[in-house]
């Protein structure tokens, strides 16, 4: 880890500044709103031009702001500084535009950073490629549990410009970063921050590991106290040892096995930490039973822990880490128990639209029929099937890119016998479930972890995750 001493960022004034802002939407549309009443003069320029795009920015123009639909490219003459929605691609021609000219760039995390006023609450991060939603609501959950004053904000919740400018005053934030959100926050600077795992993902938005690996590594740079780490993944504490963070700040593991000095784990059922106790080389505090958090999957207790580990950095005691974690309840589609039928367990797991939280999925049960199969987003799947093949009593095949995985288990999970549906409808995922009865015998799991994004066939992966649970349910009535 450095050991520079990170300052603030630099004041901007907002005031009759010409400021772009690239995207309406989610991000874009209150962005420029804020931006108008900071006084400064805002044009939003966006690629789309349909009816939604034309009422927002009939919204907006009634304010004053200068909207362009139907080009995102040209950079508005005179404009010092760009907004942009996080999901704008950085190889985009307005960028590259802004570049050639010196105009910086920021994103809606950036923005927030900068509007934060005097004593503003402090950030406790968490990025990584799978369960950054989970963790930012467990840790949000323990500081609660802490008594203190807190959201989940920024890709989940309460927006992040809602937090630092609305009402609520809050004691600390539990903030969810994406990939796309960390390139465009050059400023951010967190009081902890944790990167869960690192694996492919949005290589067609970063064009690169390297260059998707840097941007998730951003997280660290000028954390105050404690950058927490995956000791599972060296990618991880690699990029912790790369950050320039403030004097005294830590490096924290977090572990499934025995923790070491600095790092949280597991004894005989416990969850333990032994990073912010008085005597680390000698002595552990519990801090609440793998029994606690929900469902003890280990990949969901790896985020508990991560969770943990921020919250202890924040100061929380150890009852809160275990209050806060019984009181969590995880959203929907993650490692859901749908029923037991025939002896059977039924689980959705439709969250997991790539091959990195599949594999995750797939390693918390011991006997499997999987389901799987969707839009495989250039993704390839040999790995995966090689780490579970022990664990596969049959699959059953859906989706558009289903041969790409018919494929790699043919390469290295032969014996395994595959349900390959040559059909895409949704109806399809009522005969998926029932060919995954056939295969599955008492004392199994019937497991749907797609490896895949769902858009082929449903509007997105909670559609996929309910069609499920319909023909489960369907399977309990003989219907």
């Amino acid at each position: 880890m450095g050991s520079g001493q990170v300052t603030s960022s630099v004041p901007f004034e907002f005031q009759g500044k010409h400021i772009t802002v690239a995207g309406l939407g989610v991000s874009g549309v209150p962005a420029a709103r804020v931006l108008h009443g900071l006084g400064a003069r805002v044009t939003v320029v966006n690629d789309g031009d349909d009816e939604r795009a034309r009422a927002q920015a009939a919204d907006l123009a009634a304010l004053g702001v200068t909207v362009r639909l139907g080009d995102g490219a040209t950079l508005p003459e005179g404009t010092e500084l760009i907004v942009t929605a996080p999901g704008w691609k950085p190889d985009k021609p307005l960028f590259t535009a802004a570049a050639e000219a010196g105009v910086p760039v920021w994103g809606d995390v950036e923005l927030a950073w900068r509007l934060r006023g005097p004593g503003a609450a402090p950030w406790l991060a968490v990025t990584g490629t799978n369960g950054k939603t989970t963790t930012v609501q467990m840790l949000a959950s323990i500081l609660k549990a802490a008594g203190l004053r807190t959201a989940a904000v920024g890709n989940i919740g309460v927006s992040l410009l809602d937090a630092v400018l609305g009402e609520d005053a809050y004691d600390v934030l539990a903030v969810e970063l994406s990939s796309y959100q960390l390139h465009w926050a050059p400023s951010l600077r967190a009081h902890s921050a944790a990167v869960l795992n690192l694996a492919p993902d949005h290589l067609d938005w970063h064009g690169s590991m390297e260059a998707y690996t840097h941007d998730k590594g951003r997280v660290y740079e000028g954390n105050r106290v404690a950058c927490v780490y995956n000791a599972a993944d060296k990618a991880t504490e690699d990029l912790v040892r790369a950050a320039d963070v403030e004097e005294g700040c830590r490096a924290i593991g977090f572990t499934l096995g025995t923790p070491g000095p600095s790092e949280l784990g597991v004894v005989d059922g416990l969850l333990v930490d032994r990073a912010f106790v008085a005597d680390r080389r000698q002595n552990a505090q519990e801090l609440a039973e793998v029994s606690d958090v929900n469902p003890p999957a280990p990949h969901n207790i790896a985020n508990a822990l991560a969770a943990a580990a921020l919250a202890r950095a924040y100061g929380v005691p150890p009852h809160a880490v275990r209050d806060g974690l019984r009181a969590f309840t995880p959203d929907a589609h993650r490692i859901a128990h749908i029923a037991d039928v025939d002896g059977v367990a039924y689980v959705d797991d439709s969250k997991a639209t790539n091959t990195h939280a599949a594999e995750a999925s797939l390693a918390a049960y011991p006997s499997i029929v999987w389901i799987a199969g969707g839009l495989a987003k250039g993704a390839t799947f040999d790995e995966l099937v090689t780490g579970a093949a022990a664990r596969l009593r049959g699959v059953v095949l859906i989706g558009a890119d289903r041969a790409l995985i018919r494929e790699a288990l043919a390469r290295h999970a032969p014996e395994v016998p595959v349900v390959d549906l040559d059909r895409t409808d949704t109806g399809a995922m009522r005969a998926a479930v029932r060919e995954a009865r056939r295969l599955a015998a008492a004392g199994d799991t019937v497991l749907l972890a797609p490896a895949c994004a769902s858009m082929d066939m449903f509007v997105n992966y909670n559609q996929r995750g309910d069609a499920f649970a319909q023909a489960v349910r369907a399977l309990g009535t003989g219907a």
